[in-house]
């Protein structure tokens, strides 16, 4: 039982433990700007609109939210929706003119596959992170004069792995009219130079001629709660004019949206928060690499360690909670490598030493 503020350092069952786990990449949940912002809106506004966004359901804090996304995403509009879960859906909705098929990386988050099933479209998985079985499902599928829609993870939120958006645009090209979305809940804040997400991070690998949309979520890296959707203007129109979804929900808590203006404020640009959390990263990935795993070199603040003969998996876990190191032990989320694996998440508040520690048990227990 969580009993204290997030943090690399928090209470849990009534002991101060070292945390590294849930998704406090940047460590923004208890970050004293966020709370002064949700304070002030708390006081002056008191707690929701009590109805749906349109109409009276607009609001100045909302629409600060979706200009300070503008500005972090350097895109014309944004739109803010109560929680990132529901990006997928809202996307595919609003796009449903556009596409006749979709095909769905088997290993996505639960919401990909809740949104590809919203929309009334065929729907096909392919190989995790696999551009030549994509290749082979289009040709398998996709009928004549029919565009695809290639849904995945930006970030896979168990095994870290970034998508290969490069491998699939180029697959994609030969498609016309085909659509890639990328889910980047555990990708913004974190990764691209300007913690924009998995499309920044491939850069100029992506064409860009592939219409590729992204949807962002606010409670991991960036410390809130809710949704986003980036773009230009026609398109944030037609999200909230087709999308029932969007029109159907109550926004989130008032309080909640001004924090999340904050928020993107202190994440934008180069951040020095993001700096600190790649050089804790880096440090983190060295030193478990030393024990014996292999871990890609990326910024990703998800470092999996899977299964491996003559390893407990579920015995390290719990010993590390003994020794006050919390660590995730996963069978079953989406993107689990076969046999489980241990979920270790790094924060930019955590210390160098912080680090060493529990590299040092880890190593240990091994």
């Amino acid at each position: 039982m969580m009993e204290s503020p997030v943090g690399p350092r928090v209470v849990i069952d009534g002991r101060e433990r070292d945390y590294f786990s849930g998704c406090s990449y940047l460590g923004l949940q208890n970050h004293p700007e966020l709370i002064a912002s949700a304070h002030a809106a708390l006081t002056r506004y008191g707690l929701g609109t009590g109805t749906s966004r349109g109409g009276y359901g607009e609001h100045p804090v909302y629409s600060a939210v979706e200009a300070a996304a503008a500005r972090y995403f350097s895109t014309a509009g944004a739109l803010y929706y109560v929680s990132g879960y529901l990006g997928n859906t809202i996307l595919l909705q609003g796009l449903r003119g556009d596409y006749e098929r979709i095909f769905v990386d088997a290993a996505a988050h639960f919401s990909v596959w809740d949104g590809a099933r919203t929309v009334g479209a065929p729907v096909h998985p392919f190989a995790h992170r696999d551009a030549g079985d994509l290749a082979g499902q289009l040709r398998a599928h996709l009928r004549p004069g029919e565009r695809p829609l290639v849904l995945s993870d930006g970030v896979f939120p168990i095994s870290g792995e970034i998508a290969p958006a490069p491998a699939y645009a180029a697959v994609l090209a030969e498609c016309e009219g085909a659509i890639l979305c990328l889910d980047d809940a555990h990708a913004t804040g974190v990764i691209g130079e300007q913690g924009q997400g998995t499309g920044e991070y491939w850069g100029e690998r992506i064409p860009t001629g592939l219409r590729l949309y992204s949807t962002h979520t606010l409670s991991k890296a960036l410390g809130c709660a809710g949704g986003l959707f980036a773009g230009d203007a026609a398109l944030i129109e037609r999200l909230r004019r087709d999308a029932a979804a969007f029109g159907a929900t109550s926004p989130a808590p008032l309080a909640v949206a001004a924090a999340a203006t904050q928020a993107l404020a202190l994440a934008g640009g180069q951040s020095a928060l993001r700096q600190q959390l790649r050089a804790n990263v880096a440090h983190a990935r060295a030193g478990l690499r030393g024990l014996g795993w292999a871990l890609a070199d990326t910024p990703v603040p998800i470092l999996c360690l899977a299964a491996r003969p003559g390893v407990d998996l579920a015995r390290i876990q719990a010993e590390l909670f003994a020794r006050d190191l919390c660590v995730a032990h996963v069978t079953r989320y989406s993107s689990t490598p076969a046999g489980g694996a241990l979920r270790i998440a790094i924060f930019a508040t955590h210390t160098a030493e912080q680090i060493d520690r529990l590299v040092a048990e880890i190593g240990r227990l091994v």
